[in-house]
């Protein structure tokens, strides 16, 4: 799948699973705030991440990895912050 320019935002949240095991994205930003729905979506469809698993807990939370895509995202874009 052929990326586009990732957003500031976007670039933010893949490289949060960079040196994770397994490239494993969390829900929550360092912050302690929910990373936006919107944001984990629009990563999902460029096929920048995929999901991980569903949370029988809080199935509204959307549980991602990165794909290798993903990771050519982020090494292609070091140059942004």
């Amino acid at each position: 799948m052929a990326s586009k320019t990732p957003t500031t935002a976007q670039l933010k949240y893949l490289r949060l699973g960079r040196f994770q095991p397994g490239g494993k994205l969390p829900i929550f930003d360092p912050n302690g705030q929910q990373i936006n729905k919107t944001v984990i979506r629009s990563c999902l469809k460029k096929g920048w991440v995929k999901t991980w698993f569903e949370n029988p807990i809080k199935p509204d939370w959307l549980v991602c990895k990165l794909t290798e895509e993903g990771l050519r995202v982020i090494d292609k874009h070091t140059d942004r912050h």
